[in-house]
Order: structure tokens, then C-alpha cells, then sequence
């Protein structure tokens, strides 16, 4: 249990921030899980379109210090090659 004002405070910001990054992270996934269920209907468009819109969204989160920045790198990395493979 936090004792001094300055650990009740951090306890404060924590939860604060467990929230906001949790809704980023819920935010990604769905871009996340919209190229998937692309690349498995096998429309390359809607994939590529998909992944466009994603790409963004996973950088922000490794600015924002939700993902590090070599997870993200590969989880695009993977998308991206299973994209070109549709063709």
C-alpha cells in the first residue's frame, strides 16, 4: 500500500494511465485484426487498405510507449508479407 504523497500520487497516475493504454492498445488490435480477417476473406485490396490504415496506428503506439518499437516493426513486417502473398 502506498505510504508517502508522492507514492499514493504515482498510484493515482497509474491507474489513470493503465486505462489510456489500454484503449490504444484495444484500438490497435482492431486495426490489427481488420487486415487479418482481410488477408483470410482473400481480398488483396481490402488488405492493403487495411494494413494502410494500421501502419499508423501501430507507430503511434510505440510513440505513445504502448509497444516497443521492434514488436511492431515484425507484427507489420508479418502483415505486410502475408499482404504481398495474396496476389
Amino acid at each position: 500500500m502506498a505510504n508517502s504523497a508522492q507514492s499514493k500520487k504515482r498510484a493515482r497516475q497509474n491507474v489513470r494511465r493503465l486505462e489510456i493504454n489500454k484503449a490504444r492498445r484495444s484500438r490497435i488490435r482492431t486495426f490489427l485484426r481488420k487486415v487479418e480477417e482481410a488477408i483470410e476473406s482473400g481480398d488483396k485490396d481490402a488488405a492493403q487498405n487495411a494494413l494502410r490504415a494500421a501502419q499508423p496506428e501501430l507507430m503511434r503506439g510505440v510513440s505513445k510507449g504502448v509497444f516497443h518499437k521492434n514488436t511492431a516493426a515484425r507484427k507489420m513486417s508479418r502483415l505486410a508479407t502475408r499482404v504481398k502473398a495474396l496476389g
